[in-house]
């Protein structure tokens, strides 16, 4: 009993830390970016804020700025408002190759507020569901009526309980909004295009072959859910079961690991040292709180850049209040919006250089890496040939939707500290190929002395995309590959050998274990 409590109390603590680093990384992008096409603010003639677009997209690893990043036009790109068209490079390979699986990892979408800003109106957002209000999409409809049978699913608790639509008139703090909704019913649909050639799923799938996870959070239940209606319409609701992950870190029965919470802390107190040096950044939080009357403490303790994110992503003006007794009045402004956002970019360069971070996320992402890692081979096993196929296959489709802080360390720690922080239904994909086998005229390797000549099966290769863009060859485990030889693809092993062994190089050790509880210095 006693261990236990220890283990939960860990749990608890690790969580409330999660959350307060969530807020430090919350809108930030790892790198500035040049869009193929430039989404460009406007201010609106109701005096909200808009975003003009075009059709291209932008990329994840564009050509670096010549000249400081623009704070206002980086937190457009985080609001990824789905109203333009997307072209995904997810199933792209070379001819003959054969996708094995897909595993995918997604951010919930757009939601409303965590923290309201006192004295101020909340945004006025509404989180029912209306094909009739934009944005929208064909397939919403049809979504919101399939959700009704949801009874007939499988749901791990607690989630049988979490509702499987947002239904508020007036939206909740935290709730999914119809953006978010038709944000992963895009995506969703994006990734059925881009596999239907592939036939990853068979008409008639059954429930081995699929496997979905989310956290308790209901915003990332009906963000996968929207997703997986997105990428299968009209899917069997009796041979899903969506299961729960009670960790944002997806770490399951392996989430005990003290080095990690130490380096979480250091990274804390490092963002802190960084934030009450910048004065300008002061003096921005004690204009904005004599704007609204409040203690400068107050306004920092309510994290406003969540609250101005929504109205920037929404277009909805700033917050303004009337003259009161205390004689305060005014509105908050872009300005003061742009200087917060320009400290947090400033405080990602310096968490890229000190390193901090990346140690903690190695060690918070193991888990989840090591069970992607596994399920490709056993999808691979299940597919050497000459092999009888397990009755019901092997989970071909993962879907886990999480939260920024699940996805931000899991690009740390797969070695893509260039990407762009997660947005709004973010996604990082993993895709597992095998290549033709070997025929006539190929090399095959020589049977062993005295042995029988063996045809050589083909070999496995992984492809990562993050917002379908192919970042393969900017991970740490295959930065190094040379595609133009023989193998245009990554090597599975290279990244079965980063999870099983590298990626603890860090920390002078040999394993997740060894890593986790070697004694500090």
């Amino acid at each position: 009993m006693l261990a236990r409590n220890r283990f939960l109390l860990l749990v608890v603590v690790g969580g409330a830390a999660l959350a307060i680093i969530s807020l430090s990384l919350q809108f930030l992008n790892l790198i500035p970016t040049t869009p193929v096409e430039e989404e460009r603010p406007f201010h609106a003639a109701d005096g909200g804020v808009g975003v003009a677009l075009g059709k291209s997209r932008k990329r994840v690893f564009p050509m670096p700025y010549t000249q400081e990043p623009d704070p206002v036009a980086e937190a457009y790109g985080y609001c990824n408002t789905p109203n333009r068209s997307e072209q995904a490079w997810e199933g792209h390979s070379p001819a003959d190759y054969k996708l094995l699986s897909v595993q995918v990892m997604i951010r919930h979408g757009d939601r409303y507020p965590l923290y309201s800003i006192p004295k101020t109106k909340r945004p006025a957002i509404d989180c029912t569901l209306s094909s009739s209000r934009k944005p929208s999409h064909p397939l919403l409809n049809p979504f919101i009526s399939h959700m009704g049978l949801g009874g007939r699913g499988h749901w791990d608790s607690p989630l049988s309980s979490v509702p499987r639509l947002p239904n508020h008139s007036s939206c909740e703090m935290g709730e999914l909004t119809q953006t978010g909704v038709v944000q992963h019913l895009r995506n969703g649909q994006l990734l059925q295009q881009a596999y239907k050639r592939h036939n990853l799923l068979p008409s008639n799938w059954s429930p081995r072959q699929v496997w979905v996870e989310t956290t308790g959070k209901s915003r990332t239940l009906q963000s996968g859910l929207a997703f997986f209606y997105g990428f299968l319409p009209d899917f069997d609701w009796t041979k899903l079961t969506v299961r729960h992950q009670w960790s944002t870190l997806f770490c399951s029965s392996a989430c005990d690991c003290p080095a990690r919470n130490r380096y979480l802390e250091e990274e804390q107190r490092r963002q802190y040292r960084l934030r009450v040096s910048d004065t300008e950044l002061e003096r921005t939080y004690v204009e904005m709180a004599r704007t609204l009357g409040l203690l400068t403490r107050t306004l920092r303790a309510a994290n406003p850049i969540d609250s101005l994110l929504c109205h920037l992503c929404h277009g909805i003006p700033f917050p303004c209040v009337p003259v009161g007794d205390s004689g305060a009045s005014g509105c908050l402004t872009m300005a003061q919006f742009a200087v917060i956002r320009r400290q947090q970019l400033d405080d990602e360069v310096e968490r890229r250089k000190v390193g901090l971070y990346r140690n903690y996320a190695i060690l918070a992402m193991y888990p989840y890496l090591n069970r992607t890692a596994n399920k490709m081979e056993r999808v691979a096993k299940d597919n050497e040939a000459g092999r009888q196929p397990r009755p019901g296959g092997e989970e071909v489709f993962t879907l886990s939707s999480a939260h920024d802080v699940t996805m931000a360390p899991l690009l740390s720690a797969l070695g893509l500290e260039e990407a762009r922080f997660p947005r709004f239904a973010a996604r990082v994909v993993f895709e597992l190929w095998k290549s033709p086998p070997a025929t006539q005229g190929q090399p095959k390797k020589k049977a062993g002395k005295g042995g029988k000549s063996k045809a050589k099966d083909g070999e496995l290769f992984l492809r990562v995309l993050y917002n379908g863009e192919d970042v393969t060859f900017h991970t740490t485990f295959c930065r190094s590959h040379d595609r133009h030889t023989g193998q245009p693809l990554c090597p599975l092993k290279n990244f079965l050998s980063y999870v099983r062994r590298d990626m603890f190089r860090v920390f002078n050790a040999t394993s997740y274990q060894e890593a986790c509880f070697r004694r500090p210095v």
